[in-house]
């Protein structure tokens, strides 16, 4: 086990199929789908960088290079864009690679949420690390992943990033049972998959963030001993942890989008169009109402 509690490195998995968005994923990776004028996956990994991560782990799959693409420098863009005078915009895209060092796994083919996470042991070593969903999009004050990084030095272990759901919405989520909380902090002592809703064991539901200990890697190998179909699952592996005391949830603040979901995706738009262009925006939606 690492002592290190410093929290450098994230990873996101993007290698799914994007079914609930077809036809648009039929050529698009959903984590390039727009909000606004920027990728949902870039607002991820705004959030990483403002979380103080400096290395990004982005496991794909070969049918995902316009992921790469995007992220990968473009000079000649740049100069293009600096030859016609377009100097802010040539800065935007310079920022893409800028702010963080971003690298690549290719995921051959997917076998289960922890398969992915697999794929990040090499890249993480001995550290603790970020991971994050690329349905789940955040707007917080505090980044996320910066709030779980802080629950992650107090406790030295598996943070899971939560919030109440108090409707009928929760039963499409983990729901973790816990057995003492410490202000915002809960340990767990299990995660229940989609309970249904006459036994759910809290009102908390794991919402695509975590800070993951790298014995993690260890639980998840393990778990595909539990599967019949030889798959690789998170919460196996976290579950694992709880039974021996290793397994903390944090009540992050801020708000959640699901991005998976059309309708998730129609409100993050909206919330940021209203933090971009105020009273403008908010005066159309009035008119529209």
């Amino acid at each position: 086990m690492s002592n290190n509690t410093k929290v450098t490195k994230a990873v996101i998995p993007c290698a799914g199929l994007g079914t609930r968005f077809l036809p648009i994923t039929k050529s698009l990776p959903k984590e390039l789908l727009p909000v606004i004028d920027k990728p949902i996956l870039q607002y991820i990994l705004d959030e990483a960088t403002q979380s103080g991560i400096v290395d990004v782990l982005l496991v794909i799959n070969q049918s995902k290079m316009a992921i790469k693409n995007y992220f990968s420098p473009d000079f000649a863009l740049v100069s293009k864009l600096q030859d016609v005078g377009k100097v802010k915009e040539a800065e935007l895209i310079q920022q893409l690679n800028n702010k963080v060092n971003i690298v690549f796994e290719y995921q051959e083919k997917p076998k289960g949420s922890g398969d992915a996470v697999l794929y990040a042991k090499k890249f993480v070593g001995n550290s603790p690390f970020a991971l994050a969903w690329g349905d789940d999009l955040m707007a917080a004050k505090e980044p996320v992943m910066g709030q779980l990084a802080v629950a992650y030095e107090q406790f030295g272990t598996t943070i899971v990033g939560v919030q109440q759901i108090l409707n009928d919405d929760i039963v499409k989520y983990g729901v973790p049972a816990v057995s003492q909380q410490q202000g915002r902090n809960y340990q767990c002592t299990e995660i229940v998959e989609k309970p249904p809703l006459d036994k759910i064991p809290s009102r908390l539901a794991s919402l695509g963030r975590y800070i993951l200990h790298n014995e993690i890697f260890d639980e998840i190998i393990n778990s595909a001993n539990q599967n019949k179909h030889n798959e690789l699952h998170l919460t196996t592996a976290l579950n694992s942890l709880a039974s021996k005391g290793r397994l903390w949830a944090y009540d992050f603040e801020g708000l959640r989008f699901d991005m998976g979901d059309k309708l998730g995706s129609c409100k993050a738009i909206v919330h940021f169009a209203l933090q971009r262009y105020g009273d403008d925006f908010k005066q159309y939606l009035k008119e529209l109402i």
